[in-house]
């Protein structure tokens, strides 16, 4: 993720507080309070939770494992998040495997050698990958889909192997300070992870979350928008200067869409600019102030420009079909205040009171949502947690 992203969750100033989506998975009860699940069960990494808390973990005696192999697949079009975990003396020794920038990245620390190492093929192009992490030695290897993809060596003289006490797996998340690892991620990814075989343990794992929510069977591109909630930036974040305008391009079959896609508010006043679509009518309305447009579908690209004396909007690439909507100083004042300390929502209406906030959420895919040239990863804002931000059911 680049710098520019990086600051976004930063300066955000505005909370959702909304229901969550029944999204669930069966889990077995286990008469206490926590549920259980087999190691080889299907997860959602992308679940809401406590950003580093992992979703399933385990505990097992060092002495009752005699595999070193674990194994599971993973699917995943996020390039960036965590996904196993494994340590020794509560947390003394450890190893996490994540990807950043859709690159494996396993991080080691043993006694007094920490290390980090990167490479292999990208994974977040949304198929089944097969990944097998063992040790050998005094290498630890990573083999994705039976080809070799890292392998790290560690060599010291304080290096003992530990044959007794308990090792703790986890899913999802780590169960050390973050500040730890020399290499800094986004932890949540909007993935899967299925058909583990985590060492030769077959004792149960526990679940952080309540139920676990299902995977998808088929999935595309694209932030998932179930009609439950809507993500939310600051719109000081995004770069802009007032003489070169603003530019939001969004891309996604419109006629399958219904609900706001888009929503502009100042702040302290009324939403400036919204876009909502119809899948009753297969038109996309626009509003600017008081002025109401409509666009007919399907299209499957709309491009917004916001200058300082018109605001454009086009349907596809096609300019014969452009619409232009005059700018006055005098009837608008403060046009484009709102990009200097405003909000903008995806997937959502900002409303001018608690009672209308968020209404009409949106129920779809969008395929590409770009903010001056720059792709918008709804992690970095403040998001539904319903929303899949990476992904969406094909």
């Amino acid at each position: 993720m680049t710098v520019f992203w990086k600051v976004v969750a930063g300066g955000l100033l505005f909370t959702v507080s909304l229901t969550l989506l029944g999204r669930q998975a069966e889990g077995q009860g286990n008469g206490r309070d926590k549920k259980e699940v087999s190691g080889d069960s299907t997860v959602y990494l992308g679940q809401h939770r406590d950003l580093w808390r992992p979703l399933i973990h385990t505990t097992a005696n060092l002495s009752e494992i005699s595999s070193i192999k674990s194994s599971f697949q993973l699917r995943t079009f996020d390039p960036e998040g965590a996904i196993f975990y494994g340590d020794t003396k509560n947390g003394g020794d450890w190893f996490v495997l994540s990807l950043k920038d859709g690159i494996p990245l396993m991080q080691i620390s043993k006694e007094d050698v920490l290390v980090s190492v990167a490479g292999g093929p990208k994974l977040n192009d949304g198929k089944w990958h097969t990944l097998e992490v063992s040790n050998q030695g005094k290498f630890v290897i990573l083999e994705v889909d039976g080809s070799a993809g890292l392998v790290v060596g560690m060599q010291s003289e304080n290096i003992e192997d530990v044959i007794f006490g308990k090792l703790r797996l986890a899913v999802g998340g780590i169960l050390i300070n973050k500040e730890k690892m020399i290499v800094q991620f986004e932890p949540q990814m909007d993935g899967c992870v299925r058909d583990g075989r985590w060492l030769n343990l077959s004792i149960p794992w526990k679940v952080e979350a309540e139920e676990l929510w299902s995977c998808h069977q088929n999935i595309q591109p694209g932030s998932y928008f179930p009609g439950t909630g809507f993500a939310v930036f600051n719109t000081s974040v995004f770069p802009f200067e007032e003489e070169h305008g603003l530019k939001i391009e969004l891309w996604g079959d419109f006629g399958q869409m219904d609900g706001t896609i888009l929503s502009i508010k100042p702040s302290q006043e009324e939403p400036m600019f919204t876009v909502v679509a119809s899948n009753n009518t297969k038109v996309v309305t626009l509003k600017f102030k008081e002025e109401n447009v409509t666009v007919e579908n399907p299209f499957k690209r709309l491009l917004i420009t916001f200058q300082k004396d018109l605001l454009k909007v086009f349907p596809d690439e096609d300019e014969s079909k452009s619409i232009v909507l005059p700018v006055s100083a005098v009837s608008h004042p403060g046009y484009l205040a709102a990009w200097k300390n405003g909000l903008l929502a995806v997937g959502g209406f900002l409303g001018e009171s608690e009672d209308n906030v968020g209404s009409h959420f949106l129920t779809g895919c969008l395929e590409k949502i770009q903010v001056q040239g720059r792709d918008l990863d709804l992690d970095l804002g403040i998001k539904h947690k319903s929303i899949s931000s990476h992904s969406c059911p094909a």
